[in-house]
């Protein structure tokens, strides 16, 4: 049996070394006669970060350094959860480009990630917008457990809506193209910020177009080289790349 285990993690911050997991949630998504279905294992830890939790850190997930007391380290268990075994052909998570700095390729073992972030820009254009919560709350996906899905910002809560959308995309688009769309930036469907913010990138004319070719964003400059390639067949866009300062 093929299935994706999606994870979350509530952390004691952004950076890890410096900061460090307090908790992991789980929720596999498993392939039924052709179907993708939640179903599988599912589960939630606390982790001993080894380190105090910060109160801004804490007023998002309500967890303590008392909750934690006595709690698993997070290299004793996480390979037992990110390597589960036969039949898992990816992990998943919400946004992969933070999961990915505490699940590591050695805690992996160089599992492939499907980022139901970046699919669901391709798979659910029209949101208005794409964290979890508000696709959540826009898509109301099928057998949805509102009381499974709360409280928000912990890992098990976040981990099981996660796997809602997973199993959604994968019954629109299956494993392999969620795959590939992970390892590419993120095809963001409207302008995301400045006076332009909400527009489609086809709304744009070509000299508002041009600017974010040369975006410091990955995401933003990616999306607006598709924009450039769907218009290749007219005048070509002159780019202005940022000139190269002199040495002298």
């Amino acid at each position: 049996m093929r299935f994706v285990r999606t994870i979350d993690l509530e952390t004691t911050g952004t950076r890890p070394p410096a900061h460090a997991v307090c908790e992991i949630g789980w929720q596999d998504v498993v392939e039924v006669d052709g179907r993708w279905e939640i179903g599988g294992e599912h589960g939630s830890m606390l982790i001993d970060p080894e380190r105090p939790i910060p109160a801004v850190t804490q007023a998002v997930h309500h967890i303590t350094d008392e909750d934690v007391k006595g709690a698993p380290k997070w290299r004793d268990v996480a390979k037992d959860i990110l390597r589960p075994g036969e039949g898992c052909i990816a992990l998943a998570a919400h946004r992969v480009s933070f999961e990915s700095r505490f699940c590591t390729p050695e805690l992996t073992g160089g599992m492939s990630w499907i980022c139901t972030w970046k699919t669901a820009l391709r798979c659910f254009p029209d949101s208005p917008s794409f964290s979890n919560q508000v696709l959540k709350y826009w898509r109301m996906p099928e057998g949805l457990d509102r009381e499974r899905a709360l409280p928000v910002h912990r890992a098990y809560p976040d981990a099981y809506t996660s796997a809602l959308h997973l199993r959604d995309m994968l019954n629109m688009k299956g494993p392999s193209d969620l795959m590939t769309w992970t390892e590419l930036p993120g095809k963001l469907p409207r302008v995301p910020r400045g006076d332009l913010k909400g527009k489609k990138w086809e709304e744009l004319r070509d000299v508002q177009l041009i600017p974010f070719l040369t975006d410091r964003d990955p995401d933003i400059r990616y999306s607006a080289e598709i924009e450039a390639a769907r218009r290749e067949d007219g005048p070509p866009l002159k780019v202005r790349r940022p000139e190269q300062g002199s040495l002298l």
